[in-house]
């Protein structure tokens, strides 16, 4: 979740500004933008309208932020970076709560540290709910300038990452109450079965990577450029809770030859023996615990977990550029395949996230690639705020492709990069076998 463009104020701050996240203003019209901002406001407020104060203020551990936290950080942004800059008569809401409220921005001035978040009793939730009205309001005039689309469109997708933070963060939160307390029920039948392992087979070649530029777009999914691929194959599927449960049964957590060395240490070190989130024949959800469907797709593994099966399986992970390249629609015969960014199980409305499978590329999980997350050449982080966003987590971390069923539908696209460290499994993370042909 990484910001866009920079500019120099008169007073000498780094300010974001629309850059290379631009969405050209002759595509955007202002009911769109308007909608698209009322809709994600709207959306986040629905997805924690069932948390109390209590629920809302939990930190379960340093990689998660409360729920209030999130909905406060969304309106902080377009605070600072929109009403603050870019609407003369609008003053702070509260001078105090940037501190609180801003997220890893050094040129925006200290901060409260990330693991004290869970700390915040105050302000209370309904403070917070009251300050996303009057910056709602705020922001009327603002979609009538065209040159503040782009920016506009960046608060947006923002806000949409951060609806998914808040539904893996309070899920590992209320993960942590003996209760298995849900925040909805449901009432979504079982997965068909699976069946049988298929491939989108891909004759290798030359490759164009990236975003075009077309619309919006972080900036880490660009420049656009070439890439040699060899022949593979993707699965047509995500593996499956079913053959998870085999891999653990013939001992794959406990077989070295499987592991990684760093991932070994990691099972070793913390006594992992499934994915997160499982217990016997149950997992925990949105709707506390539920039997675990085992025809739906694995989720909340960690890119370890991931590397280890699929050595299991006799396959490997894809590369991003490979994953890419098929949600591209480029097959064995060189005729378009349709992968509609659109389609898949994704979040549409504030009900409980499941993976439910089937045969869409985007929805139910992020799936990992073996892609390191580096910049792509001739990419270069913009000075100030903006090269906060991506530029600086270009090390140590895995590229991910797709979408979850915790993604806000139409957030995501080909050339998305998600990104995680190799450990980290709270998010919806799953995983697509490749083969080399």
């Amino acid at each position: 979740m990484r910001h866009g463009g920079a500019r120099t104020d008169p007073k000498g701050r780094r300010t974001l500004a629309p850059g290379r996240h631009q969405v050209a203003s002759s595509n955007e019209a202002h009911g769109n933008i308007a909608q698209g901002f009322a809709r994600t406001r709207s959306l986040m407020e629905a997805v924690a309208q069932p948390l109390s104060d209590a629920d809302a203020s939990i930190q379960s551990m340093p990689d998660a932020s409360p729920a209030k936290w999130h909905l406060a950080h969304t309106t902080w942004f377009w605070e600072t970076f929109l009403l603050r800059e870019h609407l003369r008569t609008y003053r702070l809401h509260n001078e105090e709560w940037p501190f609180l409220f801003n997220s890893y921005y050094e040129a925006e001035g200290a901060r409260i540290a990330r693991g004290s978040r869970g700390m915040l009793s105050r302000p209370s939730l309904q403070e917070i709910l009251d300050w996303r009205a009057v910056v709602n309001a705020a922001m009327e005039p603002l979609f009538e300038r065209e040159e503040l689309f782009g920016l506009i469109a960046l608060g947006i997708a923002h806000e949409q990452q951060h609806i998914e933070l808040l539904l893996t963060d309070i899920k590992h939160g209320l993960f942590q109450n003996p209760l298995g307390p849900e925040m909805w029920g449901t009432d979504r039948e079982e997965s068909a079965p699976s069946g049988e392992l298929g491939w989108h087979k891909h004759p290798g070649g030359v490759a164009i990577i990236g975003h075009d530029g077309d619309a919006f777009a972080f900036d880490n999914e660009g420049p656009r450029h070439r890439v040699l691929l060899e022949p593979f194959a993707l699965a047509d599927r995500l593996v499956t809770n079913r053959e998870w449960s085999e891999f653990i049964s013939d001992g794959g957590y406990r077989d070295a030859s499987l592991w990684l060395s760093d991932g070994l240490a990691w099972v070793r070190e913390n006594g992992i023996t499934a994915p997160l989130y499982w217990r016997g024949a149950e997992q925990f959800t949105h709707s506390g615990w539920q039997g675990r469907d085992p025809d739906a797709p694995v989720t909340h593994i960690s890119y370890y977990e991931a590397d280890a099966f699929a050595s299991w399986a006799g396959a490997r992970l894809p590369t991003e550029f490979e994953w890419e390249a098929i949600a591209r629609g480029q097959d064995e015969e060189g005729s378009p395949r349709t992968h509609d960014p659109a389609a898949g199980n994704q979040l549409d409305g504030a009900e409980a996230p499941l993976p439910s499978g089937g045969a869409d590329l985007f929805g139910d999980c992020w799936q990992f690639t073996r892609s390191a997350y580096l910049p792509y050449p001739r990419f270069e982080p913009a000075s100030g705020a903006v090269g906060e966003y991506n530029g600086k987590f270009m090390s140590g971390q895995c590229v991910l492709k797709g979408a979850s069923c915790a993604t806000v539908r139409g957030h995501s696209r080909a050339s998305y990069r998600n990104f995680f460290y190799p450990h980290q499994r709270w998010q919806f993370t799953g995983l697509r076998l490749a083969k080399d042909i």
